[in-house]
């Protein structure tokens, strides 16, 4: 089981740029694939970015494509991913969850069995 922990969300204007990091701990981090799902009120869970344990294989939804990019790091026992969010649109309001599962990436949600708490997300001038 990989315990998994967002943080950076927050209000940001129309245009902007935020940083959004989950923090991975647990047992054999290095064979699980870290994603980054969100959900809108009202909305299905919807992928946005994900890179694979394998060979680092990078993913994006295509509403994010040429905006987000998605990065990771190793450090001793954790792995830290990051997303980076630049050109934000009121779209893109909802709270960001990351999640992990073996190996490889997947668009659906139902395929990750680790799941953080959420971080919220707010585009609005």
């Amino acid at each position: 089981q990989v315990h998994l922990v967002e943080s950076g969300g927050g209000l940001v204007q129309p245009g902007g740029s935020a940083r959004l990091s989950c923090v991975a701990s647990g047992v054999g981090l290095d064979h699980f694939a870290i994603g980054w799902f969100r959900q809108a009120p009202g909305k299905e869970r919807e992928e946005v970015s994900c890179v694979s344990a394998t060979d680092g294989t990078t993913h994006y939804g295509d509403s994010v494509k040429g905006r987000f990019t998605i990065s990771r790091e190793r450090d001793n026992a954790k792995i830290t991913v990051y997303l980076q969010m630049n050109d934000l649109k009121p779209e893109d309001t909802a709270v960001y969850y990351c999640a992990a599962e073996l190996f490889t990436c997947s668009p659906r949600a139902g395929d990750f069995g680790d799941w953080g708490q959420g971080t919220q997300v707010t585009v609005s001038a």
